[in-house]
């Protein structure tokens, strides 16, 4: 599914007009001028307010949110982290390319996982995800998975994979029994499970009994809670992070080095999403720190079959090379005693946004990343859900893994909660957008950006009689020698990692640390991403999402070494 955007140069607007655009959409103009006014610096070059979180967004509102550092760019952009996306215009000075946005395709042999065992069987036939957790471990060399068996708020149960298609369920040898990690029956005592069952596999943790975090809750009237272990057979005491509605979740923001709690409440639009952060997992009532954050808005049209208001019914999060990639589950109805009485599932469906900030969302594309069916007898026809970690890095893929309803039983018998079972959607990775030469060749100019490394790397798609070429230009607008386009060595490859050369320079080392643009000169065909790297590798120093294989952590630092360990485990 393709999506289609022709750009242009950005237009330059008086500051009265944006003054009254942002306040029209329930951001304060005072967050936007507080860029640059002695708030926390960014990898990127973006500079937080001083105030932060923002904390005057307006519940009521259904404008789309506004994007600051998309209205007053840094001057100068610092690339050292991770590929640079082309998922908005915050890289870009200038262009004639047109931007297409791309949805995952779903794997044919759906669903990859679904009830087998006597707990996951009874009562309803479910292997839910939400939010569970699914992390490629570099310890063990498997991709592991966290989900709910049996019911929407079972017990926790745990199994493993090569390759993200065949799973294996191992005996714990714990007294829940089988694949269990924790029975069925809140936190009040920290050794069982209950909603929510939210995991986070945290490779970078420096204490390996903090491995796991993990956050669940009984019900709306017991508050969430928080624990940590090495490995899921014990925890440590758990810690309240405060009251609010089912469904929530966590990630953790490595550009800013702080765990980030996404808070289900209800407000006058319905399901929305309140944020609280903190440098530590185990905080306290960290709930209730929260501010209003982000919910379904007037682009997210309501199905036209069912009518009903679209809501936010959650929000999961992963640090994904420079950026962080929101997995947006809107919910398009109809209401719950609709459905219970139908024994039918609700329909939510995946959609993304992209952040660099950390709180701000980006969403120009409104359609589903991942779709329901609709189609009754269908494993997936509603209720899709994302998971904790978002997607896996594979190679040349991006995996996301998700789960989905039928809304029938093993024994037949329809009902909201009927029929969960997990599967597998792929996508080119860093394919979110591509800029695309549509009439034959174009340009793409870039900002001001800066970086410490030596080499120019591209994920392009050049196959069809095309090729790209690449200039770099000086602070001034001249084309620096010998990094002209005349020099450039051709690119018509498909390659998700692949670097530029020029004749008679080795690599970009002498323009280390000084402002330039790269001009791509595109020729049928369509570019991905560009990075710099200080390795021949490519390795981008970015972040890999939930991880995968060949990575020693969700740190990209191996570059094309994960490719080759890719390999072992992909299906052709």
């Amino acid at each position: 599914m393709l999506f289609k955007a022709k750009l242009s140069a950005p237009v330059t607007r008086p500051r009265a007009f944006v003054s009254i655009l942002l306040l029209t959409t329930g951001f304060h103009v005072g967050n936007l001028l507080a860029q640059g006014s002695g708030g926390e610096p960014l990898y990127n070059g973006i500079r937080l307010p001083a105030k932060w979180p923002v904390s005057n967004l307006n519940p009521a509102s259904q404008e789309p949110m506004a994007v600051p550092y998309l209205k007053t760019p840094p001057k100068v952009i610092p690339i050292d982290v991770g590929r640079q996306l082309f998922v908005d215009d915050f890289l870009i000075e200038q262009t004639d390319l047109t931007r297409t946005f791309h949805s995952a395709k779903k794997f044919e042999g759906n669903p990859v996982f679904k009830a087998e065992t006597p707990s996951e069987i009874e009562p309803h036939g479910v292997c839910y995800l939400g939010h569970g957790g699914v992390f490629y471990d570099p310890v063990d060399q498997l991709i592991k998975m966290w989900y709910s068996a049996g019911e929407l708020d079972g017990a926790l149960a745990y199994a493993t994979s090569r390759d993200g298609f065949s799973w294996k369920r191992p005996d714990l040898g714990l007294p829940a029994g089988g694949n269990l990690l924790l029975p069925y029956g809140g936190r009040t005592r920290g050794d069982h499970a209950g909603g929510d069952n939210g995991l986070w596999l945290d490779t970078l943790a420096t204490n390996p009994g903090e491995r796991l975090k993990f956050l669940t809750e009984r019900d709306a009237n017991d508050p969430h809670w928080l624990a940590v272990s090495a490995d899921g057979r014990s925890w440590s005491a758990p810690v309240p992070a405060g009251l609010a509605a089912d469904y929530c979740s966590f990630f953790y923001n490595p550009f800013r080095k702080v765990w980030v709690f996404s808070i289900k409440r209800d407000g006058p639009r319905g399901r929305t999403r309140y944020y609280a952060e903190s440098p530590e997992f185990l905080t306290p009532q960290v709930f209730d720190r929260s501010v209003f954050w982000v919910g379904a808005d007037r682009l997210d049209k309501p199905d036209p079959r069912i009518g009903d208001a679209a809501q936010l019914y959650s929000l999961s999060a992963v640090a994904y090379e420079s950026i962080l990639l929101g997995a947006f589950q809107i919910h398009l109805g109809p209401k719950n005693d609709i459905c219970e009485l139908g024994g039918f599932p609700k329909f939510t469906e995946i959609k993304l946004g992209f952040s660099r900030d950390g709180f701000h969302w980006h969403r120009p594309d409104r359609r589903a990343f991942i779709e329901a069916t609709r189609r009754d007898g269908d494993w997936d026809r509603a209720y899709v859900h994302t998971t904790t970690g978002v997607c896996l890095v594979v190679g040349d893929t991006l995996y996301f893994p998700y789960c989905a309803y039928s809304g029938i039983g093993p024994d037949g018998r329809r009902g909201m909660y009927s029929g969960g079972s997990i599967g597998l959607a792929m996508l080119r990775r860093d394919g979110f957008a591509s800029m695309e030469a549509s009439s034959g060749k174009g340009q793409l100019t870039t900002r001001l950006v800066s970086f410490k490394g030596a080499h120019l790397f591209v994920n392009v798609d050049t196959v069809r009689s095309g090729e790209l070429r690449v200039e770099v230009i000086d602070r001034q607008g001249k084309v620096v020698a010998p990094f002209t386009a005349e020099n450039c060595v051709p690119v018509s490859v498909d390659s998700t990692i692949h670097e530029v050369t020029w004749r008679g320079a080795p690599d970009l080392k002498a323009l280390a640390g000084q402002p330039v643009r790269f001009r791509f000169h595109l020729k049928n065909g369509d570019l991905y991403a560009f990075w710099v790297s200080p390795e021949k590798s490519g390795a981008s120093h970015g972040y890999v999402g939930a991880g995968g294989p060949g990575f020693e952590s969700t740190v990209d630092t191996q570059g094309s070494a994960a490719y080759r360990a890719a390999k072992a485990v992909t299906r052709n």
